[in-house]
């Protein structure tokens, strides 16, 4: 594999991660909490859907961002109710949150575009479009570097730059701010923060409204930026796949990045089967090499990267001592 392909398949990795890694994030506020989500799939396709035809009809992706972002805390703030105020379960609560969104936004799409489901394409200002950062043009012949940073770096929508600059604010968050110790607390042992004169059930709601905007985020790019549309089932298992991400990365927020570039790579590999062939010297099919991010998956979920301990008080509600 030449340089220039490799360069170009780094590309395809940072577009193909951006939406695992908002997803993956928004479960890391989530399940450090406590509050396991296994709706980040469902988030992600309803704000995909609010996205793209908000998009269409405003023609400006700003404002199909904030659509999705809201469509997407709708669902967060059903989950909340279900989760913590009725104390239903978690992991219940989260699937049929998928069921719903995957029903519901090809019957919205429907009815509002009698397109099988889809909206139509976006173009000019309701999609996100690449951004040329600085002296990238004026770098680009400069050997290794020059090519990395124009090919690799640059060219990219503001939603890729903000996903990975919300990697560095979370980490401050987490391990640098009073809320993100309270977060990480009442994760662990909600009954202590009770005590300390904390509400758990505020910390709780306030960690699922985050994961609803990140999940807003990342529906938003798929529909305005990755593709220029929204589609039925557009998300393909990406929610699920960043749960695997955020196990694989044992709910820390850099190893979360490094999973879900890992991740992309392989989808990005997917799209290339040329270079798949290429590396083994063997005719692979097709329809492997598209299963491979699915089948981390499968291995991360099964344990083979290690044991992942979750945080010990996920997935149980809490009820206030009297």
């Amino acid at each position: 594999m030449d340089y220039a392909t490799l360069l170009q398949l780094l590309d395809s990795t940072l577009r193909l991660a951006t939406p695992l890694l908002l997803a993956c994030l928004a479960g890391l506020y989530s399940e450090r909490s406590g509050v396991f989500d296994i709706g980040l799939e469902g988030k992600m396709l309803v704000a995909a859907m609010c996205a793209g035809a908000v998009a269409f009809y405003t023609g400006n992706a700003w404002v199909g961002a904030l659509a999705g972002i809201a469509g997407s805390m709708v669902f967060a703030l059903i989950h909340g109710v279900t989760s913590i105020t009725f104390r239903g379960n978690q992991l219940i609560a989260g699937v049929a949150l998928n069921f719903l969104a995957s029903g519901m936004t090809v019957l919205v799409a429907q009815y509002l575009f009698g397109q099988g489901g889809r909206t139509p394409p976006l173009t000019g200002e309701a999609r996100f479009n690449p951004i040329d950062l600085p002296f990238a043009d004026a770098l680009k012949d400069v050997p290794v570097v020059g090519g990395f940073y124009h090919e690799v770096i640059s060219g990219h929508s503001i939603l890729v730059y903000a996903a990975f600059g919300i990697v560095a604010l979370t980490w401050w968050v987490l391990y640098r701010t009073r809320y993100g110790l309270r977060l990480r607390a009442v994760g662990e042992n909600p009954a202590a923060v009770d005590t300390a004169g904390v509400s758990v059930v505020g910390l709780r709601f306030s960690a699922v409204m985050v994961t609803g905007v990140l999940c807003g985020l990342a529906g938003a790019y798929m529909a305005t930026a990755l593709q220029a549309g929204f589609g039925k089932e557009m998300t393909a298992g990406r929610g699920y796949i960043a749960l695997a991400a955020l196990i694989f990365a044992k709910w820390r927020p850099v190893a979360a990045m490094w999973a879900c570039l890992l991740f992309g790579f392989f989808q990005a590999l997917a799209t290339r089967p040329d270079i798949v062939e290429r590396i083994v010297q063997v005719k692979v099919p097709v329809s492997f090499i598209e299963a491979l991010p699915y089948i981390l998956t499968v291995l991360v979920l099964a344990g083979f990267v290690g044991k992942a301990i979750p945080p010990r008080a996920g997935g149980e509600p809490y009820v206030k001592e009297r």
